[in-house]
């Protein structure tokens, strides 16, 4: 017998908004919520990361009573007085349920429409981010901290993933405005390094893929082009 075709990964969120999160960052929702937990994105994309994981929560409780109410009309159950209670009273749940995935994404459109605007406007041009930044910069997101050698006095990064590197690399990464070390702490115990808003910006940019932004993409079926569906 021919093997088992492998499943294919479920997608980490569905909502009806997820296409224009995809269209203006240029990356699908699995990266943009991976990038979030790796501290990799700037704060307009981390808060519209956010505000859509709260859509998707929401989303999920109108599906869960949408399924039970097409279960409950199916007629898998008698057609009496206490089917007529449940069905009024998911009715009722589902329509909290939608109040509430609107109100989330409106939060979401919130966060969203500056991205677009942005996205839309001609970019100036930027300097290609080096391979060996991209990579200093990958590893310090994960986090990093600046360490002397009690005899050496050699001075060099060591990052959370066992990456190193270089002490002049930092210094070039600091100068660009990319990262930015914590000098509270003292060297030999360790300085934290952490990316600054124009680094998080210069990865995410870096790592985006090319595409060809079109006004709007095609929603996935049973979802709103553009726009929360609203309640009659």
């Amino acid at each position: 017998m021919p093997p088992e075709p492998a499943p294919t990964p479920a997608r980490r969120a569905v909502s009806p908004l997820d296409h224009r999160l995809e269209a203006a960052t240029a990356h699908d929702i699995d990266t943009l919520w991976a990038y979030r937990d790796r501290g990799i994105l700037d704060e307009p994309h981390a808060h519209l990361v956010d505000r859509h994981r709260e859509l998707a929560k929401t989303q999920t409780g109108v599906t869960f009573y949408r399924r039970l109410l097409n279960r409950l009309s199916s007629g898998e159950f008698d057609v009496n007085d206490a089917l007529f209670t449940r069905i009024h009273r998911t009715v009722d749940q589902l329509e909290e349920a939608a109040d509430a995935r609107n109100a989330a994404a409106g939060k979401v459109l919130a966060a969203l429409e500056p991205i677009e605007a942005a996205a839309a406007a001609p970019a100036p041009e930027a300097q290609p981010l080096a391979t060996d930044d991209h990579a200093a910069l990958l590893a310090i997101a994960g986090g990093a901290k600046l360490y002397e050698h009690l005899l050496t006095g050699r001075m060099s990064v060591t990052a959370a993933s066992g990456t190193r590197i270089p002490h002049a690399k930092l210094q070039r990464l600091e100068d660009a405005g990319l990262v930015v070390r914590d000098t509270g702490h003292p060297v030999h115990a360790g300085q934290p390094v952490a990316l600054t808003d124009a680094g998080r910006a210069a990865l995410f940019a870096a790592r985006r893929t090319p595409t060809t932004r079109a006004p709007t993409l095609p929603a996935r079926p049973g979802t709103s082009p553009s726009t929360p569906v609203q309640r009659r």
